[in-house]
């Protein structure tokens, strides 16, 4: 029967599986890290804390896929959290942890990352839902999308508590990975390649989404009259929602990509050379969303930028970015959502004249 080693503390483990703990992060070197660390980290809280302020204070935002949005954010500050957390028990700090505590750490790591991906994936199927039902908006409810934002988070919280559960090497020292050395390396191997196939999934559908929506917006224009830039508006929203598919895709593949080396026992492939720099790539995407959100939304800056202001009155203009028309369209009297071909034909999308009627998709 193997031994178990629960009341071991890391140094144990990280001897064992001759992991770096980057002794040498103290004095100036380890300052720099803080300040930087912390000034990403308030970054976060901040510019997170004000989409879904966004969001909750526009009531043209009050739609499934801004409430899946501004849950997407709400993963992202509590992806700045575990960073906190981490950045105060890494290093030579690392080796002191108890068993629980490092649990802890990359369990917070864990749920953040698959709160985020489980997100996007429900955005993919809504946008899918709507638009190949050439609808703006889709049907799903309230209650729906609360149901649905709760599961995202049930299943985040109970991926990132998988190892402490049992799947892990305290009792079987000899299949610790050297990343994580309280992991097994099959687990490691599990969960990169579950995240690398939903990945693909996910941009599979963006990508035939998108495919569709530019054939059917092109076959249109030939029907229709107006400016080029209304007739691609459904465009240019499916183009946000894939920016931030993308940046997220491109700042945490890296990162599963070594994991996977690790879970195989890939002894030759330098991953403790790069394992800080990939964290720091996925610590970036935290920051990266907010500034999608803002710069390709007008609506949404304008909405950020009175908050930020404090200003009292919900001013009533129409703000056109010099980077792209805004994705606002006209809101329907149809409940069930607003039709593409139909925005597209009638001209429901907004222009200068028709703030006071705008609605989001």
């Amino acid at each position: 029967m193997n031994e178990c080693y629960y009341d071991k503390r890391m140094d144990f483990f990280y001897n064992k599986t001759n992991t770096d703990t980057v002794d040498e992060w103290t004095g100036p070197k380890l300052i720099v890290v803080l300040c930087f660390g912390t000034f990403f980290c308030l970054f976060i809280f901040i510019s997170n804390s004000l989409v879904i302020a966004a969001v909750v204070k526009n009531k043209r935002f009050h739609f499934p896929f801004y409430y899946l949005l501004a849950n997407l954010a709400a993963a992202d500050f509590f992806a700045g959290i575990a960073y906190v957390f981490l950045m105060f028990n890494t290093g030579p700090v690392s080796k002191t942890l108890t068993v629980n505590r490092w649990f802890l750490r990359q369990g917070l790591l864990d749920t953040s990352l698959t709160a985020s991906l489980v997100n996007l994936l429900v955005i993919a199927v809504e946008r899918h839902m709507s638009i190949m039902r050439m609808k703006i908006h889709s049907n799903l409810t309230k209650k729906r999308v609360t149901f649905l934002i709760i599961s995202i988070w049930a299943i985040a919280i109970f991926m990132g508590a998988v190892p402490t559960l049992g799947w892990n090497c305290l009792c079987n020292i000899t299949a610790c990975s050297s990343l994580a050395p309280l992991y097994s390396r099959s687990y490691l191997v599990f969960w990169s390649i579950l995240n690398l196939v939903v990945f693909f999934i996910m941009v599979v559908v963006y990508i035939r989404i998108y495919m569709y929506v530019q054939r059917k917006t092109n076959v249109l224009s030939s029907h229709t009259s107006g400016s080029i830039s209304r007739r691609r508006t459904p465009v240019k929203l499916m183009k946000t929602v894939m920016t931030v598919l993308g940046a997220f895709v491109v700042c945490w593949t890296p990162g599963l990509v070594v994991l996977l080396l690790d879970g195989l026992n890939c002894t030759y492939c330098g991953i403790q050379d790069v394992k800080r720099w990939f964290l720091l790539l996925a610590l970036l995407n935290s920051v990266m969303n907010p500034i999608i959100y803002s710069y390709k939304d007008d609506e949404m800056w304008g909405t950020m930028k009175r908050m930020i202001c404090c200003s009292s009155e919900d001013k009533s203009q129409d703000r056109r970015s010099s980077r792209i028309p805004s994705t606002v369209l006209c809101k329907s009297t149809d409940t069930s959502g607003n039709y593409i071909e139909d925005g597209i034909i009638q001209g429901t999308i907004c222009g200068k004249g028709d703030l006071g009627d705008k609605g989001n998709s």
